[in-house]
């Protein structure tokens, strides 16, 4: 388990345990974090989950897949280097305390 905290658009900061294999967006739906839709259901089919990692902690993370870069190209709001897709990142204690930001829009 992992505790990752979102951080929406407005400041609001939302902590949560996440269990392992868990995805970010499976959480943050779960937990009614505001700024994730995840319309796909986590098929990396949309880009509804965008989010900012931690720069810091982008070493932690797998690289993101040729599917996750080709998606992030579909991104509502700017994309930026640490930009990632919340279904594709998985909970694992290696990502304990991990702080991801939630652009203004999804859509």
């Amino acid at each position: 388990m992992a505790n990752i905290t979102f951080i929406e658009a407005c400041g609001q900061e939302t902590t949560i345990n996440l269990p392992d294999g868990w995805s970010l967006m499976q959480g943050a739906t779960a937990n009614g974090v505001d700024g994730i839709v995840g319309e796909c259901g986590g098929s990396c089919a949309c880009a509804t989950c965008h989010c900012y990692v931690d720069e810091a902690r982008l070493g932690d993370l797998p690289p993101p897949s040729e599917g996750e870069l080709d998606m992030l190209e579909n991104v509502a709001c700017e994309r930026r280097p640490n930009s990632r897709l919340a279904c594709q990142i998985k909970a694992t204690a290696a990502l304990e305390g991990l702080i991801v930001r939630l652009p203004e829009s999804q859509e």
